[in-house]
């Protein structure tokens, strides 16, 4: 009865905790300390948040056209790293999903889903069409 007491425990605490590991492990790019000339957009972002993967979504279908003209920055605010701190601070981050977008030395910040509409709108708004 010990035994099975032991699996039901394991099974109950460490399969989640390694599962949501697995989750946030993920081969995406993190943004870099470098100076660009592109107009950029960082997005905040969560694995845990469903806005966030929509908005996900909603890039995918929308920044390909983009993507020579704009530089995308994903920052998973999971990651415990100091560049990630530094920024989540700098751009005062207080929900996900927040998008960036940075040109030259101006900034606009939106806070929550942005539908496909109104990221097409900000994406021609950084290059000037």
């Amino acid at each position: 009865m010990k035994l099975k007491s032991l699996i039901i425990i394991f099974l109950v605490f460490a399969l989640p905790s390694f599962a949501y590991f697995m989750l946030t492990q993920n081969n995406v790019s993190y943004a870099q300390k470098n100076e660009n000339t592109k107009p950029e957009i960082i997005k905040f972002t969560s694995q845990m948040c469903l806005d966030c993967q929509k908005l996900n979504t909603t890039i995918k279908d929308v920044y390909p056209k983009y993507a020579d003209k704009i530089k995308l920055t994903e920052i998973k605010i999971e990651k415990n790293d100091s560049f990630t701190k530094e920024q989540i601070k700098k751009y005062n981050i207080l929900l996900v999903p927040t998008t960036i977008f940075k040109k030259e030395n101006k900034t606009k910040r939106i806070e929550g889903y942005i539908t496909q509409n109104q990221l097409e709108k900000e994406m021609k708004a950084l290059i000037n069409e």
